[in-house]
């Protein structure tokens, strides 16, 4: 059977403040624009989480997506929907919350809980993307070293061919 790929969407709102403490005032300013209000600004968030299977042959489905919806949920929205990303997620407490690193923190989360959420399943995570505005999108392949380490990748190979 060929491989598939599914995107579900979901949406969660928070606000952050782009201000990196390794730049002065003026430059903060200077890179950021408004985005580097004191009092920090909100987004509702797109977030697409795009996974990659071949489905069972008998069910036609690579998983039950209310998996995949309780994945997502815990992970991601629960945690960060109507949160301030600088003050109450661990990832922004030393790294600036662009989207870009939001991104990269999310995919990472994801993946970090994929095979307790979906053990043994025959779909893998493909890549998130994240609608920051009409205009901004961002997106992050889970091959990615951002996502997950080589080292991690490496001792995973590791435990299959034991």
């Amino acid at each position: 059977m060929p491989a598939i790929k599914l995107t579900r969407r979901y949406r969660f709102s928070s606000s952050h403040r782009l201000h990196s403490p390794a730049l002065s005032e003026d430059e903060n300013r200077r890179v950021y624009g408004k985005c580097n209000n004191p009092y920090g600004h909100g987004h509702d968030y797109l977030l697409e989480v795009t996974v990659e299977g071949e489905p069972d042959p008998v069910t036609g489905r690579m998983f039950p997506l209310a998996l995949l919806d309780a994945l997502v949920g815990r992970v991601v929205l629960e945690p960060m929907d109507r949160r301030d990303l600088n003050a109450e997620i661990d990832e922004f407490a030393s790294l600036v919350p662009t989207t870009e690193n939001l991104a990269a923190a999310v995919a990472r989360r994801i993946a970090d809980a994929w095979p307790h959420f979906l053990p043994g399943a025959a779909a893998r995570l493909d890549k998130i993307r994240i609608h920051e505005t009409k205009n901004n999108i961002f997106q992050i392949r889970a091959t990615d070293p951002a996502v997950r380490p080589p080292a991690v990748e490496a001792e995973q190979r590791q435990r299959v061919t034991k």
